[in-house]
């Protein structure tokens, strides 16, 4: 199914006469709209089976292009070019250059979930734009979001000693996406525990982030753990 919609098309491809009459009847403007044709050759036969290993682009195949995802979309209501719709239709014909255009807007998905609430195919669109933002961003399209740093950072927590140690999450953190490590919501959360928690546990705390304790027996158990990460990734992406 060909989409139509104008906001689509590249201006370059629309023609319009801004005054036109013809036998005494002013067709001008959007009555005299044509379309010039665009053959696309570049596409890639595999995509939609590389978004489906994405958690939540499982269903895409089932899409049939009814647009009850964009109708019900509270982003498209903001800004049409916000369009699940389109997404899902250039992901089922593997035009990645396509979506790669619009890299700077998929990812506002809000997960209100109405498209999946209201999709009849049980398509689940919120989780197509989240496997479409995921694959942007692993394939080096846009820049890792700081939901991704954190998690980032968290396993490498859990890989390296076998256990979190929160002030070493945070501080990495906020290294990582560059922002300051004095921030006042820190400084009034630190006071308070310097005025509230016991002596002995504050010590614990600073005894940790100066000596990070390590999870024992954890060498052999990281070891597998990481090894089962990479073959599931490897699963995932093929």
């Amino acid at each position: 199914m060909a989409i139509h919609e104008k906001s689509l098309i590249e201006p370059d491809h629309i023609l319009e006469h801004e005054k036109l009459v013809v036998d005494g009847v002013d067709v001008s403007g959007h009555w005299n709209t044509m379309i010039l044709p665009r053959t696309l050759t570049d596409y890639d036969d595999d995509f939609e089976k590389v978004i489906q290993r994405y958690p939540g682009g499982e269903n895409v195949h089932r899409c049939w292009q009814c647009g009850s995802c964009t109708n019900s979309c509270t982003m498209y209501a903001l800004n049409v070019d916000f369009n699940p719709r389109y997404w899902i239709y250039l992901t089922r014909l593997g035009l990645k250059d396509e979506i790669i255009k619009d890299k700077d807007i998929i990812w506002q998905c809000v997960s209100c979930n109405k498209c999946t609430n209201i999709c009849p195919k049980d398509v689940r669109p919120e989780g197509v734009m989240k496997a479409l933002a995921h694959w942007l961003e692993e394939e080096g399209h846009t820049e890792k979001k700081p939901s991704t740093i954190f998690d980032e950072e968290f396993w490498e927590q859990v890989e390296r000693t076998g256990r979190i140690e929160d002030s070493h999450v945070l501080m990495h953190f906020l290294r990582k996406t560059r922002q300051p490590l004095m921030q006042e919501w820190l400084v009034d959360f630190s006071k308070r525990m310097l005025r509230h928690l016991p002596f002995a546990h504050l010590f614990r705390m600073g005894w940790n982030f100066l000596f990070r304790p390590r999870t024992r027996g954890w060498g052999r158990t990281g070891q597998v753990l990481r090894e089962w990460v990479r073959e599931q990734k490897e699963a995932a992406h093929g």
